[in-house]
């Protein structure tokens, strides 16, 4: 199954020929050149007519400020050229205004822009932050204040997501995951996990609890897989869904991600899956947790589901 269609705001581009957009870039993330990115990037704003600042970040931080700076600066759009953290930041900026996102993806997993329809091509993807239309999406929220458009999980994931550091992404691409999948893989985390969710209390062995707000996750393998985590995942239902992987060794993990590519959710102990508003998830011992692929520290995570957070740029849809 994939997640619910988007319901589009309005059906006029929010970004008119002549209105300023805020490029949030991000020169860190992927293995793009930036000053390749750049000039594709303005030479498409130009043909269409979109006048545009640019915001290069230097570090944490620095799209979630620029964000908030460009709402009260009166920005129409603000459009986040980078990877998921860069996404996430600019989300977390944005949130709660009326100011909508677009994106283009210049990341290594880009995984917000695949499940939101946005194509990788730079050229395609200024068409929509400048003509798309304009979406409500829910997102999570960490007890910090930070929000999240994927998805944030403690365990296994967040494991591989600190295995494939920097320096990986930068030689390997999208191949650092899958050497850091395989890393934890062989001998996945073991956590006794105790789960709060909208006041009811689970107690469980496991590998990995992910708070999902959006259901797919692209491999950009040759050819390219999709695997949806679990079933009805939905970014517009004002729910996060719980999902609890428990496999005890490799071949475990092997026959969980066989049932999981496939689709065949229920029959197995190993996978698990209710919808909350609000969960808390505690590990002992302490499990190391992300949030949009990016290492945050350790349990415990906290975080509530917040229906239509944000606004993005989506692709014209079909009738």
């Amino acid at each position: 199954m994939t997640s619910s269609p988007l319901v589009p705001a309005s059906d006029k581009p929010v970004i008119q020929p002549g209105s300023r957009t805020l490029v949030i870039l991000n020169p860190a993330a992927g293995q793009t050149d930036t000053e390749k990115v750049l000039r594709l990037l303005a030479g498409a704003m130009a043909v269409r007519g979109a006048s545009f600042d640019v915001f290069q970040t230097a570090a944490a931080g620095d799209a979630q400020r620029a964000a908030k700076e460009a709402v009260a600066h009166g920005y129409r759009a603000v459009v986040a050229v980078g990877g998921d953290g860069t996404v996430g930041e600019v989300i977390t900026g944005l949130a709660g205004t009326d100011v909508p996102v677009g994106i283009v993806a210049k990341g290594t997993a880009n995984q917000v822009a695949s499940n939101l329809g946005i194509p990788r091509d730079i050229e395609a993807a200024v068409e929509v932050a400048v003509n798309g239309l304009p979406a409500p999406i829910d997102l999570g929220q960490l007890d910090d204040g930070r929000y999240f458009a994927l998805a944030a999980g403690a365990g296994w994931d967040a494991a591989v997501m600190a295995t494939a550091t920097r320096e990986l992404k930068d030689r390997w691409g999208f191949a650092a995951y899958i050497y850091a999948g395989l890393q934890v893989g062989v001998k996945p985390p073991r956590h006794r996990y105790r789960i709060v969710a909208d006041g009811r209390e689970i107690k469980v062995r496991a590998a990995m609890v992910l708070l999902a707000n959006m259901g797919q996750f692209m491999a950009n393998t040759v050819p390219p897989v999709q695997v949806t985590v679990a079933p009805d995942v939905s970014y517009q239902d004002g729910k996060l869904d719980v999902c609890i992987f428990a496999p005890r060794n490799v071949g475990e993990v092997a026959g969980l991600l066989w049932r999981v590519l496939r689709g065949r959710f229920k029959g197995d102990e190993r996978l698990a899956y209710f919808q909350a508003s609000e969960v808390t998830v505690h590990a002992d011992p302490p499990a190391i947790t992300e949030v949009d692929g990016e290492p945050i520290g350790h349990t415990p995570l906290s975080a509530r589901a917040v229906k239509g957070g944000v606004t993005v740029l989506i692709p014209h849809r079909p009738a």
